[in-house]
């Protein structure tokens, strides 16, 4: 997996808990990205569904009962 290098602010305090608590910050920026990533591709992805909804299609009652047969 190719990474890229960002930079990013957190509130002091929050930084001064995790160093406390041993959080790796970089993998929890990380697992947060990705969750956030997720997300909204769940949101876009559900957006373009409304805007485009799907219609019934005869085509596959047809096929379903060809491949029964």
């Amino acid at each position: 997996m190719a990474t890229t290098r960002t930079t990013f602010t957190l509130d002091r305090e929050l930084a001064a808990q995790a160093h406390r608590l041993s959080v790796n910050i970089s993998a929890a920026a990380r697992e947060g990205v990705t969750a956030a990533v997720k997300r909204a591709l769940g949101e876009s992805d559900r957006a373009a569904y409304e805007r485009l909804p799907e219609e019934p299609d005869d085509f596959w009652d047809d096929a379903e009962a060809w491949g029964s047969e």
